[in-house]
């Protein structure tokens, strides 16, 4: 990591909240077939409608071969929301930088500037070598900087001409500009030395995965400084499940359930896949529960049971609404302003978020569900008998939110 000495961290006071397109599998448990559901385009296209009607900021689309492909899905979804934002992947080492800004600039033309571009380097060897990619973890990172420095300067307008150790680009142009100027906002998570020296250099937005508030704020604090050496700044955002219920007894009970079905033979053999795979972001993930179940509760209401079997994002934020709206404001004051959310199933989680902790924190705009949009102008709920109001329901959090 840099010698520059670190920034302190720089509190955020609202937040951006995006949901989650399950394009590789869903279900009610995790590592088993029982309660799994199938991922038709029309649940993608529930789920894309909900976050979209609940005032999520946007969703990710994830990538690499146990996925839909992220593009495909992102274009046929846009034109069935009206607000939603779609953050997706280009892949440096698969793709042509100037084919990548040309499928770029055309969705964010066409989805009316809702594109957000998520940076992914790549981190498993056997699934990159699947892809036709054999370099090694610097080479990958050498590539995303060269891809990363042509792509933004075509989407920007430039005629570029690049002859870089990987690439080289002859006369590349773009003739139908993106929306967004210069470029859509750019995206990146990458927890090794070479990933943060490519952060703060070239992204807009530095991602991590849902790690302990201490861990968090130790490596936006190295960040910060790295883009501050540069002469820039970069803003955070964070990855994290979340298992949310009425009581925090209930939200465990739920945690437990969802891995109910795993047993130490699936662990066994996904974290011996995880183990091959040179991501130090994974690494990191991995250690925080070593790939037992005895310790998974790795800082208060943080849960990396998700983690036993699933790769990338591994923890959960699990508990009542106003115990998780006070971790994410945690997260807040070292500085995360983006939270990318996903909970179990998706459809169903990604309602009872948006309804329990909505609420509860205080959301940048273009977030959370206008007060004057319930279709016949009345109060949340249905009526008593027909005629009566339900009374809302006030929790001294909500009171306090309303204050504040």
């Amino acid at each position: 990591m840099s010698d520059t000495p670190l920034h302190p961290a720089e509190p955020v006071t609202e937040a951006n909240v995006f949901w989650f397109i399950p394009t590789h599998g869903d279900g009610r448990y995790l590592g088993t077939t029982h309660g799994a559901r199938a991922v038709s385009f029309d649940y993608l296209k529930q789920i894309a409608q909900a976050a979209d009607s609940l005032g999520y900021y946007g969703v990710l689309l994830p990538t690499g071969r146990s996925c839909e492909d992220s593009w495909v899905i992102a274009s046929a979804l846009a034109p069935l929301t009206e607000r939603l934002r779609y953050l997706v992947a280009v892949r440096p080492g698969l793709q042509s930088p100037t084919v990548s800004a040309r499928m770029a600039a055309t969705l964010d033309r066409v989805s009316n500037g809702r594109l957000l571009i998520n940076v992914v380097t790549g981190g498993d060897p056997v699934e990159n070598a699947g892809d036709g990619i054999f370099l090694s973890h610097t080479e990958r990172y050498e590539v995303t900087w060269e891809f990363l420095s042509v792509w933004t300067r075509l989407i920007a307008g430039e005629t570029v001409h690049y002859e870089g150790k990987h690439i080289r680009i002859e006369d590349g142009r773009l003739f139908f500009p993106s929306l967004q100027r210069p470029y859509p906002p750019l995206y990146f998570g990458g927890s090794s030395t070479a990933g943060i020296d490519v952060a703060a250099e070239t992204v807009d937005k530095y991602l991590t995965w849902g790690e302990p508030p201490a861990q968090v704020a130790e490596k936006v604090a190295v960040v910060r400084a790295a883009a501050a050496a540069k002469g820039r700044k970069v803003t955070f955002g964070i990855r994290l499940h979340v298992i949310v219920r009425e009581t925090n007894e209930a939200a465990w009970r739920a945690a437990d359930e969802l891995i109910q079905h795993v047993d130490d033979a699936t662990i066994a053999q996904a974290q011996k896949t995880f183990a091959r795979m040179d991501s130090v972001g994974q690494a990191r993930m991995q250690a925080l529960h070593g790939g037992r179940r005895d310790k998974l509760e790795v800082s208060p209401n943080l849960w990396a049971g998700v983690g036993l079997v699933r790769g990338g994002a591994g923890t959960a934020l699990v508990g009542d609404p106003e115990t998780v709206a006070q971790r994410m404001k945690e997260y807040m004051a070292v500085g995360i302003d983006s939270f990318i959310l996903s909970g179990y199933p998706h459809l169903e989680e990604a309602y009872r978020f948006a309804e329990l902790v909505f609420p509860l924190l205080p959301l940048a705009p273009g977030n959370g569900r206008d007060k004057g949009e319930a279709t016949n102008h009345g109060p949340f709920g249905e009526r008593i008998a027909n005629t009566l109001p339900p009374a809302p329901k006030e929790t001294a959090a909500l009171r306090q939110a309303s204050a504040s």
